[in-house]
């Protein structure tokens, strides 16, 4: 006789970046212990891709295609599974920033912790009186790549590749570039004829692009001095 097999709860929540209602399930032993490995082994790239294989095990919802989700979707489904699963309350140390130094434990409810929207965002970047250019999140995938590709490419390089990977198309009023039937070099002669007003630009669109964040105030048990400080990214709630 078999036997019997074990309920597992499901929940709901939003996807940051279009608003869609996905259906998840919290982690299992199997694979609290993958992320258990991963964590021991103190590999930014092995941990970052044990949670993309948690997450997509633990979606329930058909037809999400976990590597192109971006960043700050994979962040705040996994602290959402992660909360489901272990505990709805994390504990972290932080270092108070007035002596950098001193290291503080803070309770955290993970229900506080959002994706934080910034109004001067926006997807779509003038590069000139005619040309336009419409900029698309970076996936996990391509996250891993420009943090983690240990190879011979500089932080410039890794950089301009992520940008250009950013690109979803080019157009005029009168044409449309889709960056998809774009040569990679093509792209990057086209990056290379910009002005440096032009490129902080794009930069912007990195710099103000949805982020989960959270904000917490605290007291330095040495000095007494309180102080406000910002964790922003999943490895911040995890330190």
């Amino acid at each position: 006789m078999p036997l019997p097999k074990i309920a597992t709860p499901s929940y709901e929540l939003e996807l940051p970046s279009t608003g869609e209602t996905i259906q998840y399930r919290p982690f299992l032993v199997k694979e609290e212990k993958l992320l258990v490995i991963a964590l021991e082994s103190e590999d930014t790239k092995q941990i970052t891709t044990a949670i993309k294989t948690v997450i997509k095990n633990c979606i329930l919802t058909k037809n999400i295609k976990v590597e192109a989700l971006p960043t700050f979707d994979i962040e705040y489904l996994f602290l959402n599974i992660r909360g489901k699963s272990v505990g709805e309350e994390i504990e972290v140390n932080i270092i108070c920033p007035d002596d950098g130094e001193t290291q503080v434990p803070v309770k955290i409810n993970l229900d506080d912790i959002q994706v934080q929207k910034n109004d001067e965002h926006s997807k779509r970047i003038k590069v000139d009186e005619s040309i336009m250019m419409e900029m698309k999140y970076p996936s996990l995938d391509q996250f891993i790549k420009s943090n983690f590709d240990f190879n011979d490419k500089n932080a410039m390089d890794q950089s301009f590749d992520l940008i250009a990977s950013c690109i979803d198309k080019i157009f005029t009023e009168d044409e449309v570039w889709a960056t998809a039937d774009v040569s990679k070099k093509e792209l990057g002669d086209f990056l290379e004829s910009m002005n440096s007003s032009q490129f902080k630009d794009i930069e912007k669109f990195f710099e103000t692009m949805p982020k989960l964040s959270h904000t917490i105030n605290v007291k330095n048990p040495v000095t007494e001095i309180e102080s406000e400080v910002v964790l922003e990214g999943l490895a911040s709630f995890f330190a």
